[in-house]
């Protein structure tokens, strides 16, 4: 008699049922396989890739050594996207990542996975607006899969009229990718996608939070909503643990050419009040050496339980936002007019509680309403 007392969900609900295929299997119809970089597929969230040829946020060899934890999670692939315009009624993926999902508070599908949207970025339509139509399913502890993102149903009108879809397609938040190809059907027509509306990329620097810790799956990264809503490449600096705002981090970020704007959302990472009040004058300074009249916006910290908990932890992060305004407040009076300040702990709402997976880091809940709770100040500073 088996000791076996698991119980066997894909026997119960099918839809439960992993749907991985083994590595070399290409789904149903002929796929033919493009580089998410090749043109016409626009690749975007690599500042570096031009350089490099990696899917990597921070440089491959920079111009001086970055702490050992930033290194090793600039090889995670937060942010990145490729989109395209296709008449292929499916989209698939074949990915070999660096190694398996091993989180025990964050889906496999938001760590190793990738995600599509079918719409224009940005669209005011509703009907036309991003809409999210399927996710990679693979076993957790596979490294390479081919997985199906989309297929178009027999009675969609849009496959008959072969009309060209728009989709972006998320890459993974927890994890690095090796390898990966787009799989379209054989012969199908493909095309650039919509171009940006502003032309140059928004850097956000920051914690796990920005990195999408712990996002269901990669289009719920606060950074990727935004991304989707206002037609923009947004860069993910976001190195769990890690956004400590070290000098040679600022300068490195810094070295991105004529960046769009500039975000800092590292408060949570910032090693106490005191290390935050000597690190972020010193980032700012290091950014503004640079990038001078570039739109710069300080974040501070989403609401934590633990301030819930402790009158002391709420106190001491009253004086870091106290701190923070004063220091946007006097660039701004010595004519940094372009150096703004936005208040984090208003971002999740009065039931702020509810929106985290652990008491710190946002579900997909958290993240909608991050988004959306700094779309407008993006907008207005992006003269959108």
């Amino acid at each position: 008699m088996s000791n076996d007392r698991s119980i066997p969900i894909g026997k119960f609900d099918k839809k439960m049922a992993p749907e991985a295929k083994a590595p070399d299997a290409a789904p149903e119809p002929e796929l033919e396989w493009h580089l998410p970089h090749a043109a016409p597929l626009r690749l975007a969230g690599f500042a570096w890739f031009a350089q490099d040829r990696l899917y990597r946020r921070m440089p491959k060899q920079p111009a001086e050594a970055l702490p050992e934890a930033v290194d090793g999670l600039a090889n995670c692939t937060a942010g990145g996207q490729t989109a395209f315009r296709t008449d292929s009624p499916v989209v698939a993926v074949k990915v070999k990542l660096r190694a398996p999902a091993n989180m025990d508070h964050m889906p496999a599908t938001g760590q190793c996975g990738f995600d599509a949207y079918l719409g224009e970025p940005g669209a005011a339509e509703p009907k036309s607006k991003p809409r999210f139509v399927g996710i990679t399913r693979f076993k957790t502890k596979d490294q390479e899969y081919t997985a199906k993102l989309f297929t178009a149903a027999d009675d969609d009108e849009t496959a008959a009229a072969g009309e060209l879809r728009h989709i972006t397609i998320n890459f993974p938040l927890y994890q690095g990718v090796d390898e990966v190809h787009v799989g379209l059907a054989k012969g199908a027509r493909v095309e650039a996608p919509k171009p940006w509306a502003r032309p140059r990329p928004v850097l956000v620097y920051g914690t796990s939070i920005t990195q999408g810790g712990c996002a269901a799956r990669p289009g719920m990264a606060y950074t990727n909503i935004l991304s989707r809503m206002l037609n923009v490449e947004v860069v993910n600096l976001g190195f769990s643990g890690s956004g400590k705002g070290e000098p040679e981090v600022a300068r490195t970020i810094a070295s991105v050419p004529d960046p769009q704007m500039l975000v800092l959302d590292y408060e949570a990472n910032a090693m106490g009040t005191e290390k935050y009040r000597e690190s972020l004058p010193v980032f700012v300074e290091i950014l503004r050496a640079k990038h001078p009249k570039v739109p710069l916006l300080v974040v501070s910290r989403i609401q934590l339980t633990s301030q819930q908990l402790s009158p002391a932890k709420r106190a001491d992060a009253g004086v870091r936002l106290a701190m923070q305004k004063e220091l946007v407040e006097k660039r701004r009076a010595a004519g940094d007019k372009a150096i703004h300040f936005f208040e984090g702990t208003t971002l999740l709402g009065e039931d702020w509680d509810e929106c985290t997976v652990d008491g710190s880091h946002p579900t997909d809940l958290g993240f909608a309403r991050m988004a959306y709770g700094l779309e407008p100040t993006f907008r207005r500073m992006l003269k959108l």
